[in-house]
């Protein structure tokens, strides 16, 4: 009896634990690593990379808040190899970022990130272990990751309460820091004006912070409030948008304005698929300013039927 009982209490507590565990990581990451271009020796190191990035990203505690397994932010990492030196560990290719966010009382989700970061760059070798480091740079890969990590966090925040993600713009900035002091590719001002650094600094610089407010109005003034008053959402968005010109205004080549459109472009012809007619013709002249290249895909907001 007492054996069955030291046995069941053992059990409640892996149990319990296993529970506090996961409810104490904010991140539902999946991870892919794709090795197709990489023709010769063996593709276990990628296997290998995969599984250890997937740990990485779900095991660590980025923050001090509370999340229930149902509150964890759902995000993807897809990692395309072009190139791998089996001798040395020297791996670059590219790495897509997506995050999603749930709307208010609904099924639907609504992406929040959707961007290829191209300057990708690190050494991993068979055992290598990503050890997390909040103060110091452990290696190139485990600062792409800890930034990106941060991101997500970041923007997802955002989209819930206006600039609720500045302690983690904060992080990130220090690890854009650390990275410019480590020489790697990808953080330093001035390399392109689409790397890490680029990226922190459109949703930290005074002339294109407010992308910032534009994630709150757009998410929890607009879609959130689309599920009790469609109309009422719907023209919050439109609000939105009039602030996304004034951005382009001041920085048209700032790459939040990227990122904006390959997150949110193909959901706002949904959003004004039921619009009136006027509406529409004033969205797409709105949008068309600041993505013009994108005319074919925005032509949609004016065909889609009442």
């Amino acid at each position: 009896m007492k054996k069955a009982l030291l046995l069941l209490l053992t059990a409640m507590l892996c149990v319990m634990s296993a529970v506090a565990d996961d409810e104490a990581t904010e991140l539902n990451c999946g991870v892919e690593v794709n090795s197709d271009k990489i023709t010769s020796g063996s593709k276990e190191i990628f296997k290998e990379l995969e599984q250890s990035i997937t740990d990485y990203m779900n095991t660590t505690k980025w923050t001090n808040a509370t999340f229930n397994t149902n509150e964890k932010i759902v995000c993807k990492l897809m990692l395309v190899v072009s190139s791998y030196d089996f001798s040395t560990g020297d791996l670059q290719g590219e790495l897509q970022i997506q995050s999603q966010r749930p709307v208010y009382n609904s099924t639907y989700t609504t992406t929040l990130i959707n961007y290829k970061d191209t300057k990708v760059h690190f050494h991993y070798e068979t055992g290598q272990q990503l050890v997390f480091s909040e103060m110091d740079m452990q290696d190139n890969l485990t600062a792409i990751l800890n930034f990106w990590a941060y991101m997500i966090i970041a923007m997802d925040f955002d989209s819930f309460e206006l600039k609720g993600g500045d302690p983690y713009y904060e992080l990130a900035a220090q690890i854009v820091r650390q990275g410019q002091s480590s020489g790697e590719t990808g953080w330093k001002p001035f390399e392109d004006n689409t790397n890490r650094n680029a990226v922190l600094s459109a949703f930290t610089d005074n002339q294109t912070a407010p992308i910032r407010q534009i994630m709150y109005d757009y998410h929890r003034m607009g879609l959130d409030q689309m599920v009790v008053t469609v109309d009422k959402g719907r023209s919050a968005i439109t609000h939105t948008l009039e602030n996304l010109s004034k951005i382009y205004e001041v920085a048209p080549m700032s790459v939040c304005l990227t990122m904006f459109k390959d997150a949110k472009l193909d959901e706002l012809i949904n959003v004004y698929s039921k619009a009136n007619t006027l509406e529409k013709e004033s969205v797409y002249e709105m949008l068309y300013q600041v993505f013009p290249s994108e005319n074919t895909r925005l032509e949609e907001i004016k065909k889609t039927e009442n």
